[in-house]
């Protein structure tokens, strides 16, 4: 347990000396300041100036919270607010947070805190990676998503108008302070897209996860969780992003295991402008067609296929592709996605033994027809 917490668990992320822990504790913003105060005051600690990050709608909820934690701490709070919404995350809104860290006058053993969802953390950690060539950063994600995902491993940036992603940094945070309680106050659609991420874990890495899930009678509304399953979810989602992350930091190799259902997602969620299917729902129908596809390459049979699309179902999220998308359109964004190489796009396609290999072997017919089959033009 890390000092300072009443009560909760903790996951280490081990990466040498930019290791970090995961908190997971609920109640647990009120002791966020106390927690970074307990960092040593040399070259690798934290100063005193905090640069707090967030949205208008989590800032709303939980920015007075946080703010004070830091503040009682010891540390002078700065804060800054980006519109939310994916269609934010651009080197516009970066050049925004670089203007208030300067007019700030923030230094290398400054802190940026994340709070919020992905977007903010992406690009709050893009900043700290950046900014003076590197300040400290801390995740404090709101959202289940941010929780089980996007906080853990390092991964900023933000999207080019032909991609996402397409530009960033990995830049570890220094810790992860999870209070599930914040979900109370997440949009049901939110919660449900966090839960692709989670489907995901089970598919891919943890068969315990995955079965847990299916047991569940809902799995679509936080109010329909049990604390006991949303801190299996939390805890196991967690190990094992850090369990990879740890073997592979930068993605040379069983990292990408973690973009399960991301090719596919990520051209339908561009396509759509991010807005009509927002990124776990693209995540879910990229799963839907990559399953399909590795059904008809021989990776794993109609009884795992249908096992997770019930799951999917269960969780509300949408299976299909929208019918304005067209096939030619995907597989032009296809070709901008950061795991082509040489030409060739790279699929990560789930095996019966709970894994996922990673090909770039995907036959364009079949390609196209399992598209075609989920609702693609």
């Amino acid at each position: 347990m890390i000092d300072g917490l009443v009560s909760g668990s903790t996951v280490r992320v081990e990466l040498g000396a930019l290791s970090y822990e995961i908190a997971i504790a609920p109640g647990s913003l009120d002791e966020l300041g106390s927690r970074m105060a307990q960092f040593p005051s040399d070259i690798k600690g934290l100063g005193k100036k905090v640069l707090v990050v967030s949205n208008p709608t989590i800032a709303d909820y939980y920015a007075e919270q946080a703010i004070a934690s830091l503040t009682d701490a010891g540390f002078t709070v700065y804060s800054h607010l980006i519109p939310a919404g994916e269609q934010y995350k651009t080197l516009d809104s970066i050049q925004t947070i670089y203007d208030c860290a300067l007019e700030n006058r923030l230094e290398r053993s400054s802190t940026l805190v994340a709070l919020g969802g992905g977007v903010i953390g992406d690009m709050t950690g893009f900043a700290a990676a950046t900014w003076l060539r590197g300040v400290n950063f801390v995740q404090v994600p709101t959202s289940l998503l941010a929780m089980v995902d996007a906080s853990i491993g390092g991964k900023t940036g933000v999207n080019h108008p032909l991609g996402k992603n397409l530009i960033g940094a990995f830049y570890q945070p220094r810790l992860v302070w999870i209070d599930p309680q914040v979900l109370k106050t997440l949009p049901e659609r939110e919660f449900r897209a966090g839960m692709a991420e989670v489907i995901k874990y089970g598919v891919i890495w943890d068969l315990e996860l995955f079965e847990r899930l299916e047991r569940s009678k809902r799995l679509d509304r936080f109010e329909e969780i049990e604390p006991e399953l949303l801190n299996l979810i939390l805890t196991r989602s967690c190990e094992a992003k850090a369990q990879v992350v740890s073997e592979d930091e930068k993605e040379a190799g069983l990292r990408a295991i973690l973009n399960y259902g991301h090719t596919i997602g990520h051209a339908i969620e561009s396509l759509t402008g991010y807005e009509q299917v927002i990124h776990g729902e693209a995540v879910a129908i990229g799963m839907v067609a990559v399953s399909k596809i590795a059904l008809k390459m021989g990776f794993w049979g109609q009884d795992w296929d249908q096992r997770q699309l019930a799951l999917i179902e269960k969780t509300g999220l949408p299976t299909r592709i929208p019918s304005q998308v067209s096939i030619e359109s995907i597989l032009d964004s296809l070709q901008t996605d950061k795991k082509v190489k040489s030409g060739r796009v790279r699929f990560i396609l789930p095996t019966e033994h709970t894994e996922a290999k990673i090909t770039d072997q995907v036959p364009p017919d079949i390609l196209r027809e399992v598209l075609a089959s989920l609702g693609a033009s």
